[in-house]
């Protein structure tokens, strides 16, 4: 099982605090580090002294690690034109080496979207499969062609494709692995069979991680498309301790009851937590995105890399 370290920066943090949490992640030897893609804050706070954007940020970290993959969890949709996103991720797989990952949604919080003046269209799901299709058709655009869209929501015409990313398709075309996720029964499947090379659930029920694997894979079958294609993950709260009071102090830092985390998150005392993500395989889990919510405790990040890696196979 792989495990990532997601984070939250819009709750409150400058680049240098999430840098230190990069840099913690790839010393400790963690597969990827993500973030989200929030311009407000939610819940308690003010979110001081944020937001940092994120593609702006995994530019940064590309340059300033140099083994763990970056991404997102996800992009909104609504933030950016297809073609700049197409180019800002490209440059920062360029960047990086070939170590980035682009989580997209349809974007969903509509306050922040108010806050900074960005349109919120009620119906997003329109929006976000053209986005996909122009992403992935301008980086497998081949030399000396060029692409054109007409659709609904954007139109391009005659664009060079350009710039390329380092990482390829298994037909040789350039492409970054793209991450869709969402708890809906019939068009977020699709979308994933179509264009995903990762299947993702954010803060799923664990009871229903299982069947919502089942229809994706099944959803894949549909296309033709063989299900072990793709990768399965899950996106959850990390709240890990030594002992049950190191759990109680860790929960209340971000607001949380340990009880509750237990319930719905990855947390509890290192024998807990290990177990966990023992169960979470045994539903199809390949890849876990432990929510890291407190960027300032990097011994909870020791913790788990010392005590509970070794016990995964």
């Amino acid at each position: 099982m792989e495990l990532r370290i997601f984070t939250e920066p819009q709750q409150g943090a400058r680049y240098d605090d999430i840098l230190q949490v990069a840099r913690a992640t790839e010393d400790l030897g963690f597969d990827a580090f993500f973030r989200s893609d929030h311009y407000l804050h939610m819940g308690d706070g003010d979110g001081q002294p944020g937001p940092t954007d994120a593609w702006l940020t995994l530019a940064g970290l590309a340059r300033e690690t140099s083994r763990i993959r970056l991404g997102t969890l996800v992009t909104a949709a609504t933030f950016r034109y297809p073609g700049v996103l197409a180019i800002q991720v490209a440059q920062v797989d360029q960047m990086s080496g070939g170590r980035v990952e682009l989580g997209l949604g349809a974007g969903w919080y509509a306050r922040e979207h108010e806050a900074y003046g960005l349109p919120f269209p009620t119906k997003r799901f329109g929006l976000l499969t053209e986005q996909l299709e122009i992403v992935t058709g301008l980086w497998a655009t081949d030399q000396n062609e060029t692409f054109s869209h007409q659709g609904e929501h954007y139109t391009l015409t005659d664009s060079p494709g350009l710039a390329k990313p380092v990482q390829q398709r298994a037909d040789g075309r350039p492409a970054v692995p793209i991450i869709i996720g969402g708890h809906g029964p019939r068009r977020t499947p699709a979308l994933a069979a179509r264009f995903a090379s990762e299947f993702n659930l954010a803060f799923p029920d664990k009871r229903e991680i299982k069947p919502k694997f089942d229809v994706v894979r099944e959803a894949c079958r549909d296309v033709g498309r063989p299900p072990e294609d793709l990768t399965y993950s899950v996106a959850m709260v990390l709240c890990a301790g030594r002992d049950d009071a190191e759990v109680a102090r860790r929960a209340a830092a971000i607001g949380r009851e340990a009880s509750e985390l237990r319930a719905n998150g990855i947390a509890g005392t290192v024998q807990e937590v290990t177990q966990s993500l023992k169960n979470l395989a045994a539903s199809g889990v390949q890849r876990v995105y432990l929510q890291v919510l407190d960027l300032h405790d990097l011994e909870h990040l020791e913790l788990v890399a010392t005590e509970v890696m070794p016990h995964l196979s």
